[in-house]
């Protein structure tokens, strides 16, 4: 549970990876989705044991590292872990498990009359060239603070700016790149995580994309995660549901944010705005036998053979349609990782990477469930 970025992937290899001793159920990895699957919609409650009182439903990365903290405190043993598409926060009893990459750009609504290409290159404030800076910060194109109630422009047209929920490491990654306000802060007067509906924005779902030049003389755009993209634009057979709803994504400095056939899109780890995604877990945990095995890759050493994380290998082939045992799309779980649009990273299943869950307790009480 956490990250609306990794849900499907997640999910996708806890359909294929089984339990080595086959206790408590014959697959190990068990993965919620960040919001309500059939009705697409957040706050519910969800059970994660059996016999266990039932849960509100972590929506976002910050909300499942806040549910894997609760839980540890309370010893209720409900989560194991927690997904997150954003690192560490300072030094702390945590581990996060990289496991694959992403790329994030900007979405805009189909048939959108923005450019197809937009800038963000790294120029010191008030950086009036930068498309991306300079609209999420709210300024004019000579870079200076728009008067309140004053949308910035992008080639004559104006522009919402959205970032996904309260919660969301998709919105924490966006507001570090562009260098605003991240969570527990208020954002930018122009920028907004409500849609032109009254609906809340929610992570990697183009259906907050209303505006257009010919009703509302603006258009929206917002952050989205290149691989859920992909992921979503396979749901024939990665069958993630696809939120996209016609959700167009833009290139940036020149680089788009897919390479391939526009029937087969693969992210393009050439893209300037990628990040690793992670799986997070209190690390005296990670020497179970489950969890080590399932998500923690490590070399030789004194009396132990090298291992790669089940979540991580690339020998081990699944039967993963609908016809068992006739060979055809038979995948490994880093096949699985790809299909979900995700990269390699030769780093996955590394544990050396320690640190607190960020913002987890300081800035609980600003965000909004």
């Amino acid at each position: 549970m956490g990250s609306g970025t990794t849900q499907d992937v997640m999910n996708g290899l806890s359909s294929v990876i089984p339990d080595p001793d086959g206790n408590p159920r014959l697959l190990v990895i068990g993965s919620y989705d960040a919001v309500n699957p059939a009705t697409g919609l957040p706050n519910d409650y969800i059970v994660t044991r059996m016999g266990h009182a039932s849960l509100l439903r972590p929506d976002g990365s910050f909300w499942g590292m806040v549910a894997v903290h609760d839980d540890i405190v309370a010893g209720t043993g409900n989560f194991d872990f927690a997904r997150s598409d954003i690192g560490p926060n300072a030094t702390g009893p945590y581990t996060f498990v990289p496991f694959a990459q992403d790329a994030v750009t900007v979405a805009v609504k189909s048939g959108s009359a923005l450019p197809g290409n937009l800038v963000y290159n790294n120029l010191p404030y008030p950086y009036p060239r930068s498309d991306l800076k300079r609209v999420y910060n709210c300024l004019d194109m000579a870079g200076n603070p728009l008067p309140a109630g004053v949308f910035p422009t992008i080639n004559g047209i104006t522009v919402h700016p959205l970032v996904p929920q309260a919660g969301s490491g998709l919105w924490a990654l966006w507001a570090s790149t562009l260098g605003f306000s991240t969570y527990g802060e208020s954002l930018p007067p122009c920028v907004s995580n409500v849609a032109k509906d009254g609906r809340p924005v929610q992570e990697n779902d183009g259906s907050a994309l209303q505006r257009t030049v010919a009703v509302d003389h603006a258009e929206d755009l917002m952050p989205f995660s290149v691989a859920s993209w992909i992921g979503q634009s396979g749901s024939a057979t990665t069958h993630a549901q696809d939120r996209r709803h016609g959700a167009q994504l833009r290139s940036v400095d020149s680089v788009a944010p897919t390479t391939g056939p526009a029937t087969a899109p693969v992210l393009n780890t050439a893209f300037p705005i990628r990040n690793e995604v992670y799986n997070i877990f209190l690390t005296s945990r990670l020497a179970e036998a489950d969890i080590k095995k399932a998500f923690t890759s490590y070399p030789a050493g004194p009396g132990t053979r090298a291992h790669t994380a089940s979540i991580c290998d690339n020998t081990v082939r699944y039967d993963i349609d609908t016809t068992p045992g006739d060979g055809a799309d038979d995948l490994t779980a880093a096949g699985v990782i790809s299909r979900y649009g995700f990269a390699p990273v030769p780093d996955c299943g590394s544990a050396t990477l320690t640190g607190d869950l960020i913002y987890r307790l300081s800035q609980r009480r600003a965000l909004p469930r």
